[in-house]
């Protein structure tokens, strides 16, 4: 049987559906892919980086509550977050955005 998304303990609805809009829709999918890359998928998808969103999932998978992270803990995710989003800003660099595309295509933004 598949969980959902807010099985995962800190994540609730509005989480879930977030990581549905970046194809991910169940628990065992980001138990199985791991923090990083799930939230990497959410950033692809669209979603604009929150550092308390990361680490409440990565508590979350921990089964730990989400105010547990603080101190050392809490800055070694803050530096996996920082590259978890350079990550997603750099598989993005170069693509247009549909608003872009479609502009282009009518001849107003100029090619790339």
């Amino acid at each position: 049987m598949s969980l959902p998304v807010s099985s995962i303990p800190n994540l609730g609805p509005a989480t879930e559906a977030a990581y549905a809009r970046a194809g991910i829709t169940t628990a065992e999918e980001i138990r199985q892919i791991g923090p990083d890359a799930a939230y990497l998928r959410l950033l692809q998808a669209g979603e604009m980086p929150h550092f308390i969103g990361y680490y409440v999932l990565v508590m979350g998978l921990q089964g730990r509550p989400w105010t547990d992270c603080q101190g050392e803990e809490k800055k070694r995710l803050r530096i996996r977050f920082d590259a978890i989003k350079a990550e997603a800003k750099a598989s993005s660099a170069g693509q247009r955005s549909e608003l872009e595309a479609a502009l282009n295509a009518l001849g107003v933004v100029p090619k790339r």
